[in-house]
């Protein structure tokens, strides 16, 4: 019995020929399809274990914040923050003048953080003479503060009036 020969005729050969592009068509289209099916999972992955992350970083706190309640209940407030806003419309302050200044000021009375809110309260005019009598010097001008509202809490809030140096 003999096999034809179809590996010589044209038609045959188109038609195997149109087979290996065709099949190294589908491949690539597979592994295409592989790869964004496999990617879209890898990101969701990703994304739920920062959740899960982000979670049990949350439980914890919570856990210690409840744990760490009895004990600060029992402990004096101290203060945490200070917050201060300039009145200066007349001087036409902006804002990055403003944020300087502000941050000259919380130097020069940073040493009131932590510290119990009753000591803070008992010397309030030595706070108020120390923002009161130090000039603040930016950019070739010297500013003085004359507080107008000081209030102590666990975050200071001081409210400040601007006034150039002559």
């Amino acid at each position: 019995m003999h096999i034809p020969p179809y590996h010589k005729k044209r038609s045959w050969q188109l038609v195997m020929f149109g087979a290996v592009i065709g099949a190294i068509i589908a491949y690539f289209i597979i592994i295409y399809m592989y790869g964004a099916m496999y990617e879209k999972l890898l990101a969701e992955n990703i994304e739920l274990e920062a959740q899960v992350a982000k979670l049990q970083n949350h439980n914890d706190a919570l856990l210690k914040d409840n744990k760490d309640l009895d004990e600060k209940s029992q402990e004096p407030l101290t203060v945490n923050a200070i917050e201060l806003n300039i009145d200066g419309d007349e001087l036409r302050l902006d804002r990055l003048i403003k944020r300087q200044l502000e941050e000259l000021i919380k130097e020069e009375i940073n040493h009131v953080i932590g510290q119990e809110i009753s000591v803070v309260g008992k010397s309030d005019q030595l706070l108020i003479a120390t923002i009161e009598n130090k000039a603040f010097t930016i950019d070739d001008f010297t500013y003085y503060f004359t507080i107008n509202r000081l209030i102590i809490d666990e975050t200071i809030h001081i409210t400040l009036e601007a006034k150039l140096s002559n």
